[in-house]
């Protein structure tokens, strides 16, 4: 398959690009081709294949109507897709809270379960009360500091470009996820030691 060559007036900078030009359609597919396949897996992280399928194509649908006003001067182009895919996951809130709390019930339920097998079950039991309880955790978080930790953590974006796409302050990102890390601390485990 060859490598779709944008026209000359694309600039140099790809990651901010010129979305306003003559032939948008082209620009979005090279936009398409670098970007579905990391949008997809953050947003199936997040609800399921089958729901991240359409808010990809929703992401860039909404990008394409919105093309006119990205602005290269505010942020990279990477930072404004995630930042419009997580206003669409933000729809869609209740059904991620209500599936991280389903996991969580169901996770606890597996692990009262199984609970009297041998060491391998034992390790599965372990896995899953764990993560119940992060699910539960991630399900108890604020949408604000869910998606901070969501963006740095499933989408690999930098405390920046957390801040462009949600539009606020890098500190606030930075504070925010600070304690939603020592949140989920508070809810692992602790390492045993064998002193008991």
């Amino acid at each position: 398959m060859t490598e779709r060559q944008p026209p000359d007036d694309v600039p140099a900078h790809r990651d901010r690009p010129h979305l306003g030009g003559p032939e948008p359609a082209v620009e979005f597919g090279r936009l398409f081709d670098t970007y579905a396949r990391p949008l997809h897996r953050y947003l199936a992280r997040r609800v399921g294949q089958d729901a991240a399928h359409d808010l990809v194509s929703e992401t860039f649908l909404v990008a394409l109507n919105q093309r006119h006003d990205y602005d290269p001067r505010r942020g990279v182009v990477r930072s404004w897709l995630y930042g419009i895919a997580t206003n669409l996951l933000r729809r869609r809130a209740r059904d991620e809270v209500r599936g991280l709390r389903a996991a969580a019930r169901s996770a606890g339920h597996a692990a009262g379960q199984d609970s009297g097998h041998d060491n391998a079950v034992a390790a599965r039991v372990d896995a899953a009360a764990m993560a119940a309880r992060l699910a539960g955790a991630l399900a108890g978080l604020s949408e604000g500091d869910r998606d901070v930790l969501l963006l740095t953590s499933w989408a690999g974006l930098d405390s920046n470009e957390v801040a462009d796409a949600l539009g606020i302050p890098v500190g606030t990102v930075r504070s925010r996820l600070h304690r939603v890390r020592r949140s989920l601390r508070a809810t692992a485990p602790r390492e045993e030691t064998g002193d008991e």
